[in-house]
C-alpha cells in the first residue's frame, strides 16, 4: 500500500508539494493536468514538466486522476472515435513517462454532486453534504450557481466552467442515454483503449458514481458491487480495474464495502478511503476519517484491503475544513493529513497484528 494525496497542480491547489512531502508516510501524489479540457490530447512537454515538478519535490506520481472522458464518448456520438484517439495517444504518452495508473469515471454531466459544500458541523468544521430533499427542489442551473458560490474561488473537479456553460445542451444530448446504452458506450471505450494499456502497462481504475444513484434523471451505472463486477466481466482484461471509493459506494448504506472489496480482489488498483455520517435516506455528510466520527467502520475497510493483498496507491479523501484553512472544498491540507496518518496507523496495526 502506498499512501498518497491528491494534488491539483500549481495554480489550482492551495496545498503545495512541499507541504504534502512533510505529511508523515506520504511519498506520492495523484495528480493531473488540471487545465486540460476533456477530449484534448495531453502535450508531451506538459506531462514531462508535471513529472519534473513532482519529483523535484521528493515525491512520485502514483497515478493520474483524471484523464477526463469527453461527453461524446459517454453519449456514443458519431465523433467519439476522434476523442478516443486523443485518449489513446495521451495514455501512450503517460506510459512513456512511467505513469501507470489512471483513475477515471463515466458519470454523465456531473462527476459528483453535493447539495452543500460547507455544512457546519457541531465542532465548527465544515463539510461536503448531500440531501436528496434539497436536490429535488432545485434545477441543475441553480445547483451550479450554489456550487460556484461556495467553491472558495477554486475550479471544482468535474465542474469545469467550459463544460458547465453547456449544461442545458449536455442534458439534451443525454436524453436518450439509459443505463444499458451507457454500459455499451463504456464497453466500446474500454475495448478501444485496452491494447494501449497492455502495451504500456497502464491500469485503468474506474471511480464509482457519487452519489450511488441517479441524479436529475441522469443514468448512473457504477453504483455497487454487482455493476462493478459486470464491468470487469464485460471487458475481462487485467488492465480494466476499479478505484475503491468508500465514500461514493458508501453513500448508499446498502453497499457493504468490505464485502465489495473482497469481491473485487485483484482488480482494485486505487483506493479512496473516507468516512460518511448518514442522517437519513438520501441524506449524508462527510465526516472525519476516524470511524466513530461517522457511520462507516474504517478498520474493517482497511482490514479488507489488507486481506486481499492490496498494494496500490491509496489516499485520504474529502477532508473537513478545519483550523481556518481556506481551500478547495474537501481538499484542504489539514484534515487530509490527519486522515493519512489515521489510515497509516490502521494499516500498521493490522499488519503487525497479522504477524502475532
Amino acid at each position: 500500500m502506498q499512501m498518497t494525496m491528491r494534488w491539483f497542480g500549481t495554480g489550482y491547489d492551495s496545498v503545495t508539494l512541499t507541504q504534502i512531502r512533510q505529511v508523515a508516510g506520504v511519498a506520492g501524489v495523484i495528480t493531473t493536468l488540471y487545465g486540460t479540457k476533456p477530449g484534448d490530447l495531453w502535450p508531451d512537454e506538459d506531462i514531462r514538466a508535471m513529472k519534473v515538478e513532482v519529483e523535484s519535490a521528493g515525491l512520485t506520481i502514483a497515478g493520474i486522476e483524471s484523464v477526463n472522458i469527453h461527453d461524446s464518448i459517454k453519449i456514443g456520438s458519431p465523433d467519439r472515435d476522434r476523442y478516443i484517439d486523443n485518449y489513446i495517444k495521451t495514455l501512450a504518452r503517460l506510459g512513456q513517462a512511467d505513469i501507470h495508473m489512471i483513475c477515471y469515471n463515466f458519470m454523465p454531466v456531473f462527476d459528483w454532486t453535493r447539495s452543500d459544500l460547507a455544512k457546519v458541523r457541531p465542532d465548527g468544521s465544515t463539510v461536503l453534504a448531500y440531501d436528496q430533499k434539497v436536490i429535488d427542489q432545485i434545477n441543475p442551473d441553480d445547483m451550479l450557481s450554489s456550487m460556484d458560490a461556495k467553491s472558495n474561488g477554486f475550479v471544482l473537479p468535474g465542474w469545469e466552467p467550459e463544460r458547465m456553460a453547456r449544461i442545458k445542451e449536455l442534458f439534451a444530448l443525454y436524453k436518450d442515454v439509459d443505463d444499458e446504452k451507457l454500459f455499451a458506450n463504456l464497453k466500446y471505450f474500454l475495448e478501444c483503449i485496452m491494447p494501449t494499456c497492455e502495451k504500456y502497462g497502464i491500469k485503468m481504475a474506474i471511480h464509482p458514481d457519487d452519489p450511488a444513484w441517479p441524479v436529475f434523471g441522469l443514468p448512473r451505472i457504477m453504483t455497487g458491487k454487482d455493476n462493478l463486477l459486470r464491468l470487469l466481466r464485460m471487458v475481462d482484461n487485467p488492465y480494466n480495474g476499479v478505484t475503491l471509493c468508500s465514500g461514493s459506494l458508501g453513500s448508499n448504506p446498502a453497499n457493504d464495502i468490505p464485502d465489495t472489496i473482497h469481491a473485487l480482489k485483484g482488480r482494485i488498483y486505487f483506493a479512496h478511503v473516507r468516512n460518511l455520517r448518514y442522517n437519513g435516506p438520501g441524506d449524508f455528510e462527510e465526516a472525519a476519517h476516524l470511524s466513530r466520527d461517522g457511520s462507516m467502520d474504517m478498520f474493517k475497510i482497511m482490514q479488507a484491503l489488507y486481506d486481499i493483498g492490496f498494494d496500490g496507491p491509496i489516499r485520504p479523501d474529502h477532508g473537513r475544513a478545519i483550523w481556518g484553512e481556506k481551500a478547495m472544498p474537501g481538499y484542504g491540507l489539514y484534515d487530509r493529513a490527519l486522515g493519512a496518518n489515521y489510515l497509516n496507523g490502521l494499516w500498521e496495526a493490522i499488519d503487525k497484528m497479522s504477524r502475532l
